[in-house]
Formats: structure tokens, sequence, C-alpha cells
């Protein structure tokens, strides 16, 4: 045996000391390399859950919300994929995606107006989405009583080329809604309603027919309107024939069922814009009860209110029903007033007063004519 001296000094010892490094090496990184686990607990199954959409670029997603809001068919379509995450929520905020916003994703309704739908919708404006700006214009001129805020949206919007707000705004100068008597410019209202029907709007088509027709802010020019009537009627038998197939093909949701609005053979004519349905629940609903005098344009596809008293024309035979333009009251003559039109009480009260019946037969001649 050696004595410790000489272990010491030998070459085992420093083997002896290089084994025992090792041993403690490996006595501490084992347990992290290989971790150990207690032989009686069952091993739990981890739930590896995989979002592929983190992986998407920022860039590709608002290109897919782009298209989803312009594509949904209702509002709820694209505010349910808001409240998906946080981030769908941001990027689906985007002005980018608000600026595509179709017609159908900014329909609010009447019901389910709030500050916040009034706050999306100012973010769609400030985003540049033109259809915006009809709507909210249209809303804030007539629902929310601000004339003046409604008309500049509308006028933002038509300045654009939308057909829709440049209708709406001639409406507005025929009628010189939000002002008097002496604010209406026929002129200003014909042009901006030949801007809107060279854009192929059909109810603007149909009221400059009827402004050439009776010479109403333009030189009267008879053959031209009954060539724009006849233009604006094919291309609501048109509208009729793609709403019936669509019909036939079990597809509803295209069509409209609403009696003002189809036509004598009980066809669909054209669906009621989202904002003249707003228009119509609004008042329906009496959110807004209006001021002794003021009366409802007599269209159901309509919705527009008076601004002041006697500011929209009557029918010319009963004298009962109220029409905003030109327009409502030919479509609504076709839809349903022709079977409810009755001249006898006019009659009676036009004789007691002039004792000649010549004046009403000539009024119920121009009525029929529309």
């Amino acid at each position: 045996h050696l004595s410790f001296s000489a272990f010491f000094f030998s070459p085992l010892h420093f083997q002896h000391k290089q084994k025992k490094k090792k041993s403690n090496l490996l006595f501490f990184l084992l347990p992290r390399v290989f971790p150990m686990k207690h032989l009686n607990k069952k091993q739990r199954l981890e739930n590896l859950t995989v979002n592929h959409l983190d992986d998407l670029h920022d860039d590709l997603v608002i290109t897919i919300l782009r298209k989803l809001s312009s594509s949904a068919s209702s509002p709820a379509d694209f505010l349910s994929v808001l409240i998906t995450c946080k981030r769908l929520n941001r990027l689906g905020l985007h002005p980018l995606v608000l600026s595509r916003a179709g017609t159908q994703t900014l329909a609010v309704t009447a019901e389910k107006w709030s500050d916040s739908a009034h706050k999306f919708l100012k973010r769609c404006v400030n985003a540049g989405n033109i259809d915006a700006c009809f709507a909210l214009g249209m809303i804030r001129f007539y629902c929310l009583q601000n004339p003046v805020s409604g008309a500049s949206l509308m006028a933002k919007a038509a300045i654009k080329s939308h057909a829709p707000a440049l209708y709406s705004l001639s409406v507005i100068q025929f009628n010189g809604s939000g002002g008097t008597k002496s604010d209406k410019n026929l002129r200003a209202g014909v042009a901006l309603c030949a801007r809107s029907a060279y854009l192929g709007h059909v109810d603007a088509l149909r009221e400059l027919g009827h402004c050439l027709q009776d010479g109403y802010g333009v030189p009267r020019d008879v053959s031209e309107g009954r060539r724009l009537l006849i233009q604006a009627n094919a291309r609501e038998l048109a509208c009729s024939l793609r709403a019936y197939m669509s019909l036939k093909a079990g597809n509803e949701n295209e069509t409209l069922t609403d009696p003002a609005c189809c036509g004598g053979g009980g066809i669909p004519v054209q669906e009621i814009h989202p904002v003249n349905r707003f228009l119509k629940d609004w008042f329906d609903s009496g959110r807004i009860v209006l001021a002794e005098g003021l009366r409802m344009c007599s269209h159901g596809g309509c919705g527009r209110p008076e601004t002041r008293s006697h500011e929209f024309r009557r029918c010319s035979v009963c004298g009962k029903v109220n029409y905003c333009s030109r327009g409502c009251q030919a479509l609504d003559w076709r839809a349903k007033h022709k079977m409810e039109c009755t001249p006898l009480d006019l009659w009676a009260a036009a004789a007691a007063a002039i004792g000649d019946g010549d004046g009403e037969a000539l009024e119920i001649v121009n009525h029929a004519a529309r």
C-alpha cells in the first residue's frame, strides 16, 4: 500500500480527482437536460394550440378585412370579426378597411341607433368612405335636425360622384328643405339630378324626365322627357326581372316584399336603400314627433319628412297624399295610389267654390299622366 504522501503526489490521485469533477458536473446538468418526473404522477398531455393568424402579416390581414367590409351583407357580419380578438379589432378599424365599407356594412337600423353607431359612421367618414358620408349626412339632415352638417356631408359625397347623394341634394334644392320657400333653386336641382341620372341613378333619371316633360326648372322638352321616362322604366324592369329570377331561385334576401315598392304585377321593383329605410323606421318609431303641420312623403320607399309646412307637393286629384319629388309620386301612383285615389271629395269642394268642373278634369289628366 502507498502512503498518503505517496498517493497524493501519484498519478492515481489526479485521476481520481478528475473523475470526481466529472461526476459533480453530471449531477448538476442531468436534471436540467433530462428533467426527472415523479413515477407515481401521471404525465399530463400538453395542449399545443397553434394560432396561424399570428403568422400572417398585418398588410395581408388588412387586405382580407377590406374585402370583408366591402362585401358584408349586414353590419353584424363585420362587427363579429372586430370582437374576435384585440388584433382583429385594431386592424378592422384601420382607415384602409373603413374606407371600403359597403352600403350593407353601414346599414345601421333605427332600432339599434346609438352613440357607438354614430361614432362608427364618423370613423368611416374620417377614413374617406363616401357611402358613410351620404348615410350620416341623411341621418343628420332629417333625423338629428342638423341640416348644415348633413348637407355638408352629402356634398362631400356628391363631389366624388356619389349618385344617391347627388339625387338627395337635388331633392333638397327642389323643395328648399332646411330653409324657406325662397331658398328653392330649381336650376341647381336639375343640374344635380342630371349628374345623378348620368351616373345611372334610376330615381334621378325619372325625376329629370318629369322636369323636362313639365318644364320644371329647365326648358320644356316633352319628347326628351318621355325618352328619359321610358329609359327609367326599362332599367326598372330589368331590375324587376333580376329580382324575380333571384326570388324564383330561392334567394329571397335580394328582393323586397314591401308592397309600397312593388309594381302593379306584384314583382319587386327595387330594394329600398338602407338610408331610406332608416328614415322611415326612425319616424315610425316615434323617436321624434314631427311638428304640427309637417308630413311625411307618402311613398313607402322614401322616408323623407317635411322641414317646413307645405314643403311637399300634394296629389292634384285627392289632395290626401304628399310627395317630396315627382319620382316618388310616379312610383307610389303605380304601386298603390291609383287604386286609392278618389277625386269625389275634391270635386265637391271645388264645385262649391268655383262652380265649374273643367279645372278639376284637367288636374286628373295631369295626375294620370304621371
